[in-house]
């Protein structure tokens, strides 16, 4: 599987350079990588796609706020076949109804993404987990009011601070899950503290092992302490050097 890179982990440098970016995003040895709120710098991403070679399989788009044929209209011309709703706040995954609503108008956005032929999803954060409803976290109640074609993108990293165990998630979600993102580092709140991939406490082959259904793994960093060049870079290593082959008692990977 090749590994993808959500392009919010270099915001700053994407702003001040968006060529040069996804070039040094090339460079690293990514081939794919995740955009989000694509649709008014389309253009410009294509061009620099195109020169070097990266393609883009997954994309965010705030579906339930914009124009959604503008987005879903850019998402061809930048060849994304999923587009991915990647936020809506903790106020919305609270009760049934207002659930219930949310997954109306995703199925909506999902019928009209049908007309251009593109897949519609759902990425996490860790609130649609800590909140409960009817016996089970907001995201899984969530991902039942779904219609079939609908996917999910797991941010495995905020399951975990949402207070479950990612891999345990994914199992349940099945084969809903076609995406997840990628990150490491201690389990909380604290984005600059995380990690590349293998640094930190999530057990990150342990969650791509659950993913049963998966078509692309996203790495990402919320935020960084360091060079983010260089997390990336590392993350990526540790990802395409395969699984390790032991694991401590917490599920962490150990070397070699």
């Amino acid at each position: 599987m090749a590994y993808s890179v959500q392009l919010y982990s270099v915001r700053d440098a994407l702003d001040a350079d968006l060529p040069g970016t996804i070039t040094r995003l090339a460079e690293i040895g990514y081939t794919q990588v995740e955009p989000y709120d694509f649709a008014p710098r389309a253009e410009e991403l294509a061009a620099a796609f195109r020169e070097n070679d990266v393609t883009a399989p997954t994309g965010h788009a705030p579906l339930l706020s914009a124009d959604q044929d503008e987005i879903f209209a850019a998402a061809k011309k930048l060849g994304i076949g999923t587009v991915i709703e990647p936020y809506l706040p903790a106020e919305h995954w609270q009760d049934v109804d207002t659930i219930r609503d949310t997954a109306a108008r995703l199925n909506a956005a999902a019928k009209k993404g049908a007309e251009y032929g593109i897949r519609v999803g759902y990425h996490n954060h860790d609130w649609e987990i800590s909140s409960k409803v009817e016996g089970t976290t907001a995201l899984e109640f969530f991902a039942g009011l779904l219609d079939p074609e609908l996917v999910l993108e797991v941010d495995t990293f905020w399951a975990a601070v949402g207070g479950e165990d990612p891999a345990a998630l994914l199992a349940r979600l099945g084969d809903r899950v076609v995406a997840i993102h990628i990150k490491d580092g201690p389990v909380n709140h604290d984005k600059r503290a995380q990690l590349p991939a293998g640094q930190g406490d999530v057990g990150v082959w342990r969650v791509l092992a659950a993913a049963k259904n998966l078509e692309v793994g996203v790495v990402e960093f919320d935020d960084y302490a360091e060079d983010i060049f260089d997390g990336l870079s590392a993350s990526l290593h540790y990802l395409e050097a395969g699984a390790p082959s032991t694991t401590d008692g917490a599920g962490t990977e150990t070397a070699r």
